[in-house]
């Protein structure tokens, strides 16, 4: 882990955007990726109680997926598809996945939600990640596959090697590494991982 590079790319976002992401270039970008309001969304809709209707879960996870930002637009109609055409004991054993993962027991529900994904051809970092980021945005990372490879170069993260097909062994240590991160920088860089994965994005100069 590249603590220097960390340091470096600290000190040149707060002097470009002196209080970080209060500055109001970047609570712009926030306003634009609509961040509060699908926060507000996926814990009201994937709140313990709501578990026990599956169709309303997966119907919640379509809305979810088309709203947000940062799931690529190829993929919000494919996923959209396959909700639809979803088996009853598939949206239950999804939902299932979804309330381990957000509520009671991290690993098998990420799994749980991986061999759904996985059947339907759609085991995709963002459709794997992007509910829970929403739910848990201090704790739970987003994936997003061009940037946790240059993530994992620029600041020479000690993790297992990347690989398109989700798992939790990869999973579990590059979030682990994100936090790490986390800790080190200034509080006004770490409103929320989604946040804080953008700053490192711009310390490696570009849109990834």
């Amino acid at each position: 882990m590249n603590i220097t590079r960390l340091e470096e790319a600290q000190a040149a976002f707060l002097e470009r955007f002196p209080g970080g992401f209060a500055h109001p270039e970047m609570l712009a970008i926030a306003k634009k990726h609509k961040v509060d309001k699908m926060t507000a969304l996926v814990q009201e809709r994937f709140a313990k109680a709501k578990f026990k209707d599956s169709d309303a879960i997966v119907a919640a996870m379509a809305e979810v997926v088309g709203k947000s930002s940062v799931v690529s637009i190829f993929e919000k109609p494919r996923f959209k598809e396959f909700a639809g055409l979803m088996l009853p004991e598939d949206r239950k054993r999804l939902a299932g996945g979804l309330h381990a993962w957000l509520h009671r027991d991290r690993e098998a529900g990420f799994d749980a939600v991986l061999d759904v994904l996985s059947a339907g051809r759609l085991a995709k970092w963002s459709l794997q990640t992007v509910v829970p980021m929403y739910f848990h945005p201090t704790t739970e990372v987003f994936l997003k596959p061009t940037t946790v490879k240059g993530v994992i170069e620029f600041f020479e993260l000690e993790v297992p090697p990347y690989k398109a097909t989700p798992s939790w062994e990869f999973y579990e240590a590059y979030r682990a590494a994100i936090l790490d991160l986390q800790s080190r920088v200034d509080p006004s860089l770490r409103p929320g991982t989604a946040a804080f994965c953008g700053f490192l994005m711009m310390a490696m100069g570009g849109d990834r």
